[in-house]
């Protein structure tokens, strides 16, 4: 029974023993499989001698294009709308008429007060005849002429309210929006049709603070149509805010002439130069620019590798700018430093570098 019992503990151990054997070695085959980087190995890099370049102030802002006018036309008098003379698309010009509401009814009030004032000027004219001849008291007189005056007073009432059955465009522009049909009641401050100017533009950009004082008030710039490349424009700066909205950014607007056939609308894109149209061209200072692409770090603290006596050296950097994919450094590298430009895989500071460019 002892001998039983001694072989299966034999065999218990030889298998527990088995199976460390086997996971070891199958650890020691997988990290063989593994690929150690070697830190003593050169990395390959990419590098950039720098030099000091040509660095344009000028930028550009993005924007949109609004109507310089824009409002919702509505009757000022209450009644039935007999015609709407204009569709959506129509051009208008100042003065025409837009809508024609219902004016019978007025007309036939205008129609019984002129009856009324012929029967006053005839009693008046009886009056002054009798009043001269002490026929009449002059009191009679005195309230014929008040109630002619009260009489002529209605009819200018009347008129005005029939010249306001005909709504005219306040100035000139586009139908942008048709809200009433006719056969439809026409009532105060309910708006029947909206008309827009864009033969002028209102384009609006907002800018950060650090650029704000590119701009200034009353000078020319020039803005162009994403949706024409080929057309540009002189806007006049016409406000610069005093309150930046939710993004930290001041709204700044200019004053914008559309084309003759009225190309860019309303809602549409566009770009606009910090550079006033003075005939001059955007001042130019020397600086040093490297790619985006290049900086590492964070942007509490950006920092580049430069490349000294075949080792990468991690150097901290200031820049003064973005422009596109490029940034413009104010501080931390001079002429002549040669920096990497890709092939950050393995680097780290002090690393060897082979530089294959």
């Amino acid at each position: 029974m002892n001998w039983k019992k001694t072989i299966g503990i034999l065999g218990g151990v030889a298998i527990i023993v088995f199976v460390v054997f086997k996971l070891k070695t199958n650890k020691e085959t997988t990290q063989q499989k593994v690929y150690q980087f070697d830190k003593g190995q050169a990395v390959n890099v990419q590098a950039d001698t720098l030099e000091f370049e040509n660095v344009s102030t000028d930028l550009s802002f993005s924007g949109t294009f609004e109507p310089y006018k824009e409002t919702k036309i509505s009757a000022e008098i209450q009644g039935k709308i007999n015609d709407i003379l204009v569709d959506v698309g129509s051009p208008v010009y100042k003065g025409q008429s837009l809508v024609q509401l219902d004016n019978s009814l007025l007309k036939l009030q205008l129609q019984s007060i002129e009856v009324q004032i012929e029967g006053l000027e005839s009693d008046v004219a009886r009056y002054k005849i009798l009043a001269n001849a002490d026929a009449v008291q002059g009191i009679q007189l005195e309230k014929s002429l008040l109630g002619l005056k009260s009489a002529k007073v209605q009819v200018a009432t009347l008129r005005e309210q029939i010249n306001k059955t005909t709504i005219k465009a306040p100035f000139n522009g586009v139908v942008t929006a048709k809200l009433s049909e006719e056969g439809a009641f026409a009532a105060l401050g309910i708006p029947l049709l909206q008309i827009t100017d864009i033969a002028h533009l209102k384009f609006t950009v907002n800018v950060p603070e650090t650029d704000l004082r590119k701009f200034q008030l009353l000078q020319l710039y020039t803005i162009n149509s994403d949706a024409y490349s080929e057309i540009s424009f002189k806007g006049k700066a016409i406000l610069i805010g005093s309150k930046s909205n939710i993004g930290s950014s001041f709204p700044i607007q200019f004053e914008v002439l559309n084309t003759k056939d009225l190309k860019v609308k309303s809602g549409m894109f566009g770009t606009v130069s910090s550079n006033a149209l003075e005939g001059e061209k955007a001042p130019q200072e020397k600086g040093i620019i490297i790619p985006a692409s290049a900086i590492v770090g964070t942007d509490n603290q950006r920092q580049v590798y430069l490349i000294k006596n075949g080792k990468a050296v991690l150097q901290n950097i200031s820049i003064s700018k973005q422009i596109r994919n490029e940034a413009v450094v104010s501080s931390g590298l001079n002429a002549n430093d040669v920096i990497v430009t890709k092939g950050f895989i393995n680097l780290f500071d002090g690393a060897n570098v082979s530089i294959k460019n």
